[in-house]
């Protein structure tokens, strides 16, 4: 029989522990600009040893002092012997190509190792004084207290003109003439009804039985509310499907006709091309049957999609690449999407020294620790993102001289290798970040494509590359001549590009050219 006991056994082995710190560089690291600057505005507001960077700090960081100590007593500290660390305040790298930011640069293999570098992060209030901006920021106009500038707008009454300001929505649009073409209470309860059943493209989606047996009233008390609804703004509102919208906009412009109805019948064969045939069935000639799909091409499928449309968030690039006059690239970090945060050394110093509770003591170490792996976290992230992306520059230095045509295959292992971090790191770091270059914005992301063997089985050729040259090729051909698949992949070999028909087809699909049957149709049309 075999005897069941304890024993203590002593292990030695190394693993690797996720620390809070190295979790939180992690989080920032993979942040877009703007998810950065939510973050850093909530650590502000929770721990109080942190202060914003803003221009005017210099200058109010004695009165910030006094604020907050005000009730404890004894002397105030002096403005000059206020320090500070800060995540970075220089970060224009001007008169460097990228080749050298990436041998001035130093790296290590994680965020741990990289905050013990050498790093001075300790400011006083002498040592650099921020740029005065030159147009007056909403944030510092609405922090005045009392008086405040001439011009200058508080929250509320900012609160309220945003408010009046800005377009009705949907709902309240349609809301507004319900009452006008409905006056009947009843009728206003089902019409409200209706309202809320509607979808994103403005179609009524419910079950007109189902709802009228919810409200307790007949089938047809609901299709003649519906039928009054149908005659609000915009046309084609509240209709069931899209034939339904079109034909109700062609009924608003006196456009709805047997022939007309003969086209909405028959949208599967408009879509296929089936000219000739669809001319036929709506018995028209070629004259008004082009006239007809030019009609039916200006209406709007989707009324409601004109409505609700959230506020287009302008993109924040992270890094400006501009030309060097001696030769290759500036990489310049963008100050605007770097939050500067600064922390309060004098009042850690000053509260410390008050403190006599040891709880209080923890929260105050805690939240020290805390600031001081914030900043050295900001200023790892912008490191890693300069130097990431100064390599990226160098590596596809061929797309930034001659476009998309000459763009290289490239994978996150090849800069990866390049900077000597994991290939992980990489990836986070080109994850919601965009470079502003004098071709335009482009995320990070969009340099890594996949390659394609070249003829001479040695040379290989960006995916992205070739999808423009195919659709170079399609917008080039003429109508009597147009390029089949096989015919593009017989082109494409000859500049020496080895790629299969699927694939042809794969990157049309995606760039939504239609396929040379439809293109012949419909460039015949236009003819």
């Amino acid at each position: 029989m075999s005897s069941v006991g304890q024993r203590l056994e002593l292990k030695v082995g190394t693993s690797l522990v996720m620390t809070p710190q190295l979790q939180q560089a992690i989080k920032l690291l993979q942040l877009s600009a703007v998810e950065l600057q939510d973050y850093v505005d909530q650590e502000l507001e929770q721990n109080p040893l942190l202060e914003r960077g803003d221009p005017d700090r210099a200058t109010n960081q004695e009165d910030a002092n006094n604020e907050r100590a005000g009730n404890e007593g004894g002397e105030q500290p002096k403005a000059e012997d206020t320090k500070a660390t800060a995540a970075d305040d220089t970060n224009s790298f001007e008169g460097e190509s990228a080749p050298d930011l990436i041998d001035r640069q130093h790296d290590s293999e994680t965020f741990d190792a990289a905050f013990d570098s050498e790093y001075d992060n300790v400011w006083t209030n002498g040592d650099a004084e921020m740029p005065q901006p030159s147009m007056p920021s909403w944030e510092g106009a609405s922090t005045g207290s009392g008086s405040g500038g001439g011009n200058r707008m508080g929250d509320d009454e900012l609160e309220l003109e945003q408010r009046y300001s800005r377009p009705p929505d949907l709902r309240e649009h349609l809301a507004a003439q319900i009452p006008l073409e409905i006056t009947d209470a009843t009728e206003r309860l089902i019409a409200n009804a209706l309202l809320d059943t509607l979808n994103g493209s403005g179609y009524v989606e419910a079950d007109l039985d189902e709802l009228a047996e919810q409200l307790g009233c007949e089938t047809d008390a609901v299709e003649t509310v519906l039928a009054k609804l149908q005659r609000l703004d915009p046309a084609g509102i509240f209709a069931r499907d899209l034939v339904d919208c079109l034909r109700l906009q062609l009924m608003d412009r006196n456009r709805f006709d047997p022939a007309m109805a003969s086209l909405l019948d028959n949208l599967d064969l408009l879509a296929a091309c089936e000219f000739n045939k669809l001319r036929k069935l709506c018995a028209v000639d070629e004259e008004d049957f082009a006239e007809m799909v030019a009609e039916l091409k200006s209406l709007d499928p989707k009324p409601a999609a004109s409505f609700d449309i959230p506020a287009a968030e302008a993109i924040v690039p992270d890094i400006f690449i501009r030309p060097n006059p001696q030769g290759g690239w500036l990489v310049e970090l963008n100050p605007d999407a770097l939050p500067k945060v600064l922390v309060n050394q004098a009042y850690h110093a000053q509260v410390s020294s008050k403190v006599t509770d040891k709880a209080d003591k923890e929260y105050i170490s805690e939240q020290f620790q805390s600031a001081n792996w914030l900043v050295k976290s900001l200023h790892q992230r912008a490191s890693t993102i300069l130097k990431v992306s100064s390599e990226l520059v160098r590596q596809q230095d061929g797309f930034f001289r001659h476009g998309v045509r000459a763009l290289k295959p490239l994978v996150l292992r090849d800069i990866a290798e390049a900077v000597e971090m994991h290939e992980s790191t990489i990836s986070r770091v080109t994850t919601n970040k965009f470079l502003s270059c004098p071709r335009g914005i482009f995320e990070l992301k969009y340099f890594f494509t996949a390659a394609i063997a070249g003829a001479d089985g040695e040379a290989s050729h960006s995916a992205e590359a070739v999808k423009h040259r195919i659709k170079a090729m399609i917008d080039a051909e003429p109508p009597a001549k147009i390029l089949s698949d096989d015919k593009i992949v017989a082109l494409l070999r000859e500049d020496g590009i080895d790629i299969a028909r699927r694939t042809v087809a794969k990157y049309r699909e995606a760039m939504k050219i239609p396929s040379s049957v439809q293109r012949r149709r419909e460039k015949r049309q236009l003819r």
